[in-house]
């Protein structure tokens, strides 16, 4: 049987068997990821405990995916403070797991997950909270997830500890909301030229449209005139990329193929695969946007070369793995 129906019938088992697949988790050695051979998969972006799945759905959900390495972005701490939206923004407002469970959890299964780091920015100590997981290697700094403006001075503590460890920092962009400021963060992209963010979430994909009027759309519609804001930042600063997960990732390709199709092709040195969804499948035929995410970059990209940095080399690079 060649490699292609191995990989087949593989996750036909996983997907089936049930509480035999769950057992079979827990007791995994690391030897299978020799199954996913050249297809490998790095997921930048998930979380542990989202909306409340378990640890063993999460590690059903990566593994239908396809995903041999897992990176597990963590919440800070839970305070009441208008930097998290008087507490409704706790856990990245999905019941994320904070820094000692992902850590934790990483630790256990070291051969298919890394761990990240987060803090609070404006909460007292929070350089220090960080910089204690970035000793213990953390990879990634975020997702930063929080009211407070991108160029604070509370945010460029971060980005000097970021620099000063070489990790990159994650950023979720939601006009109003989150990371206030999306326009001027050039300004800390040339401040740090030695930090490489990561772009995420709704403000950043929409503004990939040149005409893309009203920031408080959050999954805008129809084609896509190029030159918007996040092509400008992919485009003009080595130290920018793009994290391509959740429902907003997906939506800024399906609305106009045509056009991420190119979009793909003009980054794809700087674009990462992540999937950001907590559905208890992992397949695309029952909704997960990170299948349908994987899918959709297997569908656009020119050649098998681009799909393997967008699904695998590119985060290899980053994220020193």
């Amino acid at each position: 049987m060649n490699n292609s129906n191995n990989q087949s019938s593989r996750r036909q088992f996983l997907a089936s068997s049930g509480a035999l697949v769950m057992g079979s988790l827990l007791q995994f050695d690391g030897d299978e990821l020799e199954y996913f051979g050249s297809n490998r998969i790095i997921d930048i972006h998930q979380h542990q405990h989202y909306h409340s799945w378990t640890d063993e759905e999460m590690m059903i959900h990566q593994r239908n995916m396809g995903v041999s390495t897992t990176i597990l972005l963590p919440a800070g701490t839970s305070v009441k403070r208008p930097s998290t939206h008087d507490g409704f923004s706790n856990g990245l407002e999905a019941k994320a797991g904070g820094n000692q469970a992902c850590y934790d959890f990483a630790i256990q299964h070291p051969k298919e997950y890394r761990f990240g780091v987060n803090e609070v920015p404006d909460l007292e100590g929070a350089p220090e909270e960080i910089e204690k997981w970035l000793k213990k290697g953390a990879v990634v700094i975020g997702e930063l997830k929080f009211g407070v403006d991108c160029d604070s001075i509370e945010m460029q503590k971060i980005y000097k500890l970021a620099e000063a460890y070489g990790v990159p920092v994650l950023m979720h962009w939601q006009t109003e909301k989150y990371n206030y400021g999306f326009d001027r963060f050039y300004k800390m992209l040339e401040q740090f030229p030695k930090v490489n963010f990561i772009g995420h979430a709704v403000t950043w994909w929409a503004n990939i449209d040149k005409n893309n009027k009203d920031q408080l759309v959050h999954y805008p519609k129809g084609p896509v005139t190029a030159g918007g804001l996040t092509d400008r930042y992919l485009s003009d600063y080595p130290n920018m990329y793009g994290d391509l997960s959740a429902g907003s990732g997906l939506n800024a390709f399906t609305r106009d193929e045509e056009h991420g199709k190119q979009f793909l092709k003009k980054h794809e040195d700087k674009l990462l695969f992540g999937s950001d969804c907590a559905d208890h499948s992992g397949f695309a035929k029952d909704g997960c946007t990170g299948a349908q995410q994987i899918a959709m970059i297997r569908k656009l990209s020119d050649c098998k070369k681009m799909e393997r940095k967008i699904l695998y080399k590119n985060a290899l690079k980053l994220f020193r793995l």
